[in-house]
């Protein structure tokens, strides 16, 4: 017989998306319970954000240092690969939870290990891994965070090998000799730059003309020329028809011939991870994102929520965790029967996932971007001009390193004139974002941001040189 327990929220998946629903709505006076079927922190914490920033500092670090002549000297040899490995440990904690448990159990949340299963309208069943059943019921909401996982393409013969995902990429232990990578996305330049600097030969293959296709062409440019320059075999303009293994390699069948690997690393996109939740117990079906208003309210049900990468507004952790924040807040509000404003930047919606999404590639060059893109801009029928300048000719990047080569992209609404979107490609760029966003977020307008002067000499002098640019 099934333990059955009540709580005001139950929250499926505790990644940090998960963990911040939680807290949001037991801070707000909630009781929640937090259901978990592998490591408390989920993705971002074991095999995303931590593992794979980690593995990228130390070439970074080692990047700037010899940019600048004088310090340079003190770089004499290479970069420690097994250190590194040994910090990017430390960071996931060696894969175990226990720290992050103990913060839930400190924030007044029960977590229930196993597998969380909808069934039936606010009714959660979980599975443990002894087969244990314990029913979850909830008073007034279900927040599903179960995020996404990687998508594997269906190429023919890849199901036969052992692919590496970004899992396995941020959570290996030695370095490849030679790494394959499909995908030209952030997953794919990440690790390109990352293994590549800590001793693989790594060959990238992208489908598309351009690496980073979201983003500024600026950018996947950019991150394609430093690649070629370290050594990276970059091919654009490249479909991949099929996979197999040949003794020990890994071979990857592709238009213009074969290539040979060691390691296939597949950075091709994510997909729901939706699967078995028992969406279809409640009008639903599994497998796809889950179709929210902007309350991260599920359309067509008063009770169920969705956050993070299960909705698929926003991929990133900081956007989930953003929404935890709104739909919890969204969650307390309803629960305590007081009226939820839908109304664009309300407390309780994420108006950012469409006007205002940051997000930093830790490539070498950093791309940091906030916003939307010209092609986006032109795609929604916005008035608009675009602006560059390149951030190399400000003095506080000449000081950064010497021969800084950089872009800054600013799309501007000419009619508000405000600022649309923000680009910065260069060295030590994500630290210049948030100023960024706040600009498009606080839709400053223009004339206001002539007042805002930037310090001399650092690289936000920029900003003061893409005004002059607009303004002619």
């Amino acid at each position: 017989m099934s333990a059955e327990q009540t709580f005001d929220v139950v929250v499926i998946g505790a990644g940090s998306t998960g963990e911040n629903v939680a807290d949001t709505v037991v801070r707000g006076g909630l009781s929640a319970a937090l259901v978990e079927s592998e490591l408390v922190g989920g993705e971002c914490s074991y095999w995303a954000c931590m593992p794979s920033k980690a593995l990228l500092r130390g070439t970074e670090v080692l990047e700037e240092a010899r940019a600048v002549p004088g310090a340079a000297a003190a770089v004499t040899g290479e970069q420690d690969v097994a250190a590194t490995l040994e910090r990017r440990n430390s960071f996931t904690s060696n894969w175990d939870d226990s720290g992050q448990a103990q913060w839930v159990d400190g924030a007044g949340i029960t977590l229930v290990r196993g597998v969380g299963r909808l069934d039936g309208e606010k009714r959660v069943v979980v599975t443990s891994s002894d087969g244990t059943q314990t029913v979850l019921l909830a008073n007034h909401a279900v927040a599903v965070c179960t995020g996404s996982a990687a998508a594997v393409p269906p190429v023919e013969g890849i199901e036969d090998v052992d692919v590496w995902t970004a899992r396995e990429a941020t959570s290996a232990q030695e370095a490849p000799g030679r790494l394959v990578i499909l995908g030209g996305g952030v997953v794919g330049t990440e690790m390109a730059t990352a293994w590549s600097a800590l001793g693989s030969q790594v060959t990238l293959l992208q489908r598309g003309d351009r690496l980073l296709a979201g983003q500024e062409p600026e950018a996947g440019d950019a991150v394609a020329e430093s690649l070629r320059g370290r050594g990276v075999d970059v091919r654009l303009g490249t479909s991949v028809s099929a996979v197999r293994k040949d003794g020990e390699d890994v071979v990857v069948v592709t238009g213009a011939g074969e290539v040979r690997g060691d390691r296939f690393l597949v950075a091709a996109g994510r997909k729901a991870r939706t699967e078995g939740l028992g969406l279809e117990t409640v009008g639903l079906t599994p497998g796809e994102y889950l179709d929210v208003d902007d309350s991260l309210r599920v359309r067509g049900l008063d009770w169920l929520y969705a956050m993070g990468d299960a909705n698929g507004r926003a991929l990133l952790t900081h956007m989930g965790k953003y929404q935890a924040r709104q739909g919890g807040a969204a969650i307390v509000a309803r629960a305590q029967g007081h009226q939820v404003s839908l109304a664009d930047w309300s407390q309780f919606v994420a108006t950012a996932d469409t006007a205002a999404v940051p997000q930093v590639t830790f490539s070498v060059p950093q791309v940091a971007s906030v916003g939307i893109t010209a092609e986006q801009a032109a795609d929604r029928g916005l008035p608009h001009t675009v602006v560059r300048y390149e951030l190399g000719d400000v003095a506080g990047s000449a000081l950064f390193a010497d021969g800084y080569a950089g872009k800054a992209v600013a799309v501007v609404d000419t009619e508000r004139e405000v600022l649309l979107g923000v680009t910065f490609v260069g060295p030590g760029v994500s630290e210049m974002l948030q100023a960024a966003t706040i600009a498009v977020v606080g839709e400053v307008p223009i004339s206001r941001l002539w007042h805002a002067v930037p310090a001399y000499p650092t690289m936000n002098e920029v900003w003061l040189r893409l005004l002059e640019t607009y303004r002619g």
